[in-house]
């Protein structure tokens, strides 16, 4: 439990362009859509990033209250590029739950 309590300490004294690192993109697909609907967001996030970290970055970044963070990493798929076999990158995605109430814009242009 006291490891737990570091790192949310720890990611609370990041600095905004550490909170851009760990947040990489909003995920913009139907089902990511789809899941607003249940008060939650999707985002492509830093492969080292923590649910901990997560959670601060977001409540930081977009001033909302989260309730849980949700985390998978999608393998890269190996694809043939030019006659080549290529590799996409791994991904890993960041479903947060918001608390009742709360939204994030996504369209909307962070300062």
């Amino acid at each position: 439990m006291t490891n737990i309590l570091a790192v949310r300490k720890k990611a609370e004294r990041l600095s905004r362009e550490a909170l851009y690192d760990i947040i990489r993109a909003p995920l913009i697909t139907e089902k990511a859509t789809a899941l607003s609907e249940k008060n939650q967001v999707a985002f492509k996030v830093a492969m080292t990033a923590t649910k901990p970290e997560i959670k601060v970055a977001v409540e930081t970044l977009f001033g909302v209250k989260v309730v849980g963070v949700n985390t998978l990493v999608q393998k890269g798929k190996a694809k043939r590029f030019k006659g080549r076999l290529g590799q996409r990158s791994d991904i890993k995605k960041a479903f947060v739950q918001l608390a009742e109430g709360q939204s994030i814009d996504l369209t909307a242009k962070l300062a």
